[in-house]
């Protein structure tokens, strides 16, 4: 692996982890395992051009075939049916996972219009964190044509091996996720 970020891991944030956190052992020291990125369609689940535009995006930013996310059982006050496509997903690991958390960092999140840090209260207890986007836009690789008449929010949950929130805190401020100071 030779992505930017994974280098600068290894080389500043371990030596860096391990003595706040005070660990004995480099495999203590918590990482990256995967990212997800989440599109549910709601109640577009019935419009075909919604669906093909969500797959589409998710495949653009991401480089992978997302995976589509189907329904487990009928839910009449929702109209859905058993089997119905009702999102879809995409997980990177690896290399992908280190290159796509670079961008974010670097080049998605400045985008975003009012953007003032990521809130700390979307840690789960397990050191993973979950934060959403409202609109698709603020995506580098989105250009004028993909952006069609539809805008979407996706979800992304960046899962760490940390054992609590705040090793998870350190982890993620360590690599450079704009999180807010409490």
């Amino acid at each position: 692996m030779s992505s930017r970020l994974y280098t600068h891991y290894k080389q500043t944030v371990v030596p860096a982890l391990k003595s706040e956190l005070g660990y004995r052992n480099i495999m203590q020291v918590p990482r990256l395992t995967k990212i997800v990125l989440n599109i549910g369609f709601g109640r577009h689940a019935k419009e075909e051009k919604f669906i093909e535009s969500a797959l589409s995006l998710l495949s653009t930013i991401t480089g992978q075939k997302p995976v589509r996310a189907k329904a487990k059982k009928s839910i009449s006050n929702f109209k859905i049916r058993q089997g119905m496509d009702i999102g879809a997903a995409v997980t990177l690991r690896g290399e992908r996972m280190y290159d796509f958390f670079d961008r974010l960092i670097t080049l998605t999140l400045p985008r975003v219009r009012d953007f003032r840090g990521l809130s700390r209260k979307s840690f789960d207890g397990r050191g993973n964190y979950t934060f959403g986007f409202k609109e698709h836009l603020a995506f580098p690789e989105i250009t004028g044509v993909e952006v069609g008449d539809i805008i979407h929010g996706l979800e992304i949950t960046v899962a760490t091996n940390a054992k609590t929130d705040e090793a998870g805190y350190a982890l993620l401020s360590k690599l450079g996720l704009p999180l807010r100071q409490k």
